[in-house]
C-alpha cells in the first residue's frame, strides 16, 4: 500500500502532541465535546470522514474506547507512537486516552463503534486479563463472529424498539470481549521470551537513537553478552545484532526523509552520522537506494 505523506509541520505537531497532552483535542466523538449521545454509538466512515477530507486529525477520547472495522478500502492509523496499515477486513481497537489520527483512502467502507468507559469496565464476569487486553491497542484480521456481532450491534442501535439499550449493551459487551480475545491471541503469539528481549532492544534503540551505540553497548544494558544478543536477533529477525540495530536506524532515516524537509545531511546528523557521504552509503547498503532516491517517492 502506498505510504501516506504528511508535511513536516504536521508530523512535528503530531509528535509534539504526544509529549504535551494539554494540546490534544479531547472529544466525546470526533469534533464533538458535548455529552456522549447514546448508550453506545455506531457510525459508518461515509457519515463523517468525507466532511474532513478523509483525514481525521490527532485527538483522543478520555471516556470511551472505539473499534474501527474496515470492510473495504485502505488507509493508515497513527495510534500514539504506532502506525497501522488499514486494509480490507482489518479491525482496530483504540482504548481510552489514546491519541489517534487517520489518513483514509476516499470512499473507504466500514464502521466505527464507540463504547463509553462505564460499559467498557462493566463486562461481567469481571476479568483482570480482559481489562488488560482492552487497555492497549489491538489490530487484527476481523473474524466472522466479530463482524457478525458488530453488524448486529449496528442494526440494534438503529432501532427504537423495546429493550433497545439492553440489547445494545449485551452486544457491545460481546463485541468488546471478542476483540479482546483476538488481542490476547495475537499478543501470546508475539510474547515469547526471545521476542520480549528483542522488544526491549527496540525500546533501547528508540531511546538512544542518534547516539550510534554498538551492539555491545545494548547487550551490556540488557545484561547479556554480545553473542547472546546476536543469537536472539538471528533467531527472531534473521539478522545479526549489529545489522538489526543499523536496520532500525535506517528505518528512522526513512521516516525523516519521507515526513520532514530536513536535508539529507541533517537527517544523517540527527542519527549520529558526522559524515554525510558515509550516511548515504550506509543507507543505500540497507535500503537498496540512495537517500535522495528514497525521498523522491514522496515528492508530489
Amino acid at each position: 500500500m502506498a505510504t501516506v505523506g504528511m508535511d513536516r509541520a504536521r508530523i512535528l505537531w503530531y509528535y509534539s502532541c504526544m509529549r504535551n497532552v494539554n494540546s490534544i483535542p479531547d472529544y466525546a466523538l470526533f469534533g464533538e465535546t458535548d455529552a456522549f449521545p447514546d448508550v453506545l454509538h455506531c457510525e459508518h466512515f461515509e457519515d463523517r470522514a468525507p466532511d474532513h477530507g478523509w483525514q481525521i486529525s490527532p485527538h483522543r477520547h478520555a471516556q470511551l474506547a472505539q473499534i474501527f472495522y474496515v470492510k473495504q478500502g485502505a488507509g493508515k492509523a497513527f495510534v500514539d507512537s504506532q502506525v497501522f496499515d488499514l486494509f480490507d477486513n482489518v479491525v482496530l481497537y483504540i482504548p481510552p486516552q489514546t491519541v489517534h489520527e487517520f489518513h483514509l483512502a476516499p470512499f473507504i467502507q466500514g464502521m466505527v463503534q464507540s463504547f463509553p468507559y462505564s460499559l467498557l469496565h462493566n463486562i461481567s464476569p469481571s476479568s483482570a486479563e480482559l481489562v488488560e487486553a482492552l487497555s492497549r491497542p489491538i489490530v487484527a484480521n476481523a473474524d466472522e463472529p466479530l463482524v457478525t456481532l458488530m453488524t448486529q450491534l449496528d442494526a440494534a442501535l438503529r432501532k427504537n424498539g423495546p429493550f433497545r439499550s439492553q440489547i445494545s449493551i449485551g452486544l457491545g459487551h460481546a463485541t468488546l470481549a471478542s476483540i479482546a480475545s483476538l488481542g490476547v491471541a495475537n499478543h501470546e503469539e508475539r510474547a515469547t521470551l526471545p521476542d520480549q528481549r528483542v522488544a526491549r532492544l527496540d525500546q533501547l534503540i528508540a531511546k538512544h537513537m542518534g547516539q550510534q551505540r554498538s551492539a555491545r553497548n545494548y547487550a551490556a544494558e540488557m545484561g547479556l553478552s554480545t553473542g547472546h544478543l546476536t543469537r536472539l536477533c538471528q533467531m527472531t529477525k534473521g539478522l545479526s545484532a549489529a545489522a538489526y540495530i543499523e536496520s532500525a536506524t535506517m528505518q528512522e532515516a526513512c521516516r525523516l526523509l519521507a515526513f520532514t524537509s530536513n536535508s539529507i545531511a541533517e537527517v544523517g546528523y540527527r542519527l549520529g552520522f558526522t559524515d554525510p557521504s558515509y550516511f548515504s552509503r550506509r543507507f543505500r547498503s540497507v535500503q537498496g537506494v540512495t537517500p535522495s532516491q528514497y525521498r523522491k517517492q514522496f515528492i508530489r
